[in-house]
């Protein structure tokens, strides 16, 4: 019965990201930690933030493909970012395994997120996306300081990343909107990889929902969400094609709205 549930919820989420053009890792991990909470485990957001980011992982790899596939493609920019943004997971580990990190304050963090995804998605929907010209290649400080901000929020919020770097890119870096989301593609694949193994192999033996499961990650949920992910996507996009971007906008307020009363109601 969880099984099928969890591929139903999986199913929902990957047709809201592919409704909506967003990651998995903000859809991910609301539902593992309603999840995880309606089943009173202990430590719900650490567990939530380390299947989400496997979930993320394997989400990744098909979008970097897909820019490969479509010749937009910087795998030096990508790898570099990606391998600092493995150094901001660590110390965004650190912050979620102390004592600061409630479960109140994973939720606060999560909302700013959701209103930060809300912020971003209106105004690309108006046609407010910064397009630059790229005058000189940014140094690997720049690169450094996107990645590394980029994988300290993946590990607090469970997400690739993606939703600081590519404005990062985009507004400091002066990078053009289509690069900057190529290289946050393949950076996530980094940056969700090194989340998901630093909770899995160093951050102990917690007991978790079910005996699949390596440290925080429990692969027995994880698993089925990301099967039916794969399956929702596929549906998000075809009816994305055939209703228009106003009723598309009102309905991810909605979804955003919805999603955070959800996640405040399960810690009450």
């Amino acid at each position: 019965m969880l099984f099928l549930l969890l591929i139903l919820c999986g199913i929902l989420a990957g047709i809201i990201a592919g409704l909506f053009g967003l990651g998995g890792g903000i859809l991910f991990t609301p539902i593992l930690f309603i999840l995880f909470t309606s089943y009173s485990l202990p430590e719900p957001a650490t567990w939530a933030i380390a299947t989400s980011l496997f979930c993320t992982f394997t989400a990744s790899i098909s979008s970097s493909i897909q820019q490969r596939n479509q010749r937009n493609f910087y795998w030096k920019e990508g790898l570099t970012v990606g391998l600092l943004g493995s150094a901001g997971v660590y110390f965004g580990k650190r912050m979620v395994l102390s004592d600061f990190y409630t479960e109140q304050v994973f939720v606060a963090v999560f909302s700013l997120l959701l209103v930060a995804v809300a912020i971003l998605f209106y105004r690309r929907s108006k046609g407010k996306t910064v397009e630059t010209t790229e005058t000189e290649k940014p140094g690997i400080f720049k690169f450094s300081a996107t990645g590394g901000f980029g994988g300290f929020i993946a590990a607090l919020a469970g997400v690739g990343g993606g939703i600081v770097m590519v404005p990062m890119m985009n507004l400091l870096l002066k990078l053009k909107m289509t690069k900057a989301v190529s290289i946050s593609s393949l950076a996530i694949v980094f940056i969700s990889l090194s989340g998901w193994l630093q909770f899995a192999f160093f951050a102990g033996s917690p007991n978790g929902m079910t005996e699949y499961r390596i440290g925080y990650v429990d692969f027995g949920t994880g698993l089925p969400l990301i099967f039916g992910a794969f399956i929702g996507g596929f549906l998000g996009v075809w009816i994305g094609k055939r209703i228009s971007q106003k009723i598309i906008q009102i309905s991810f307020s909605v979804l955003i709205v919805i999603i955070a009363i959800l996640m405040i109601q399960s810690i009450l």
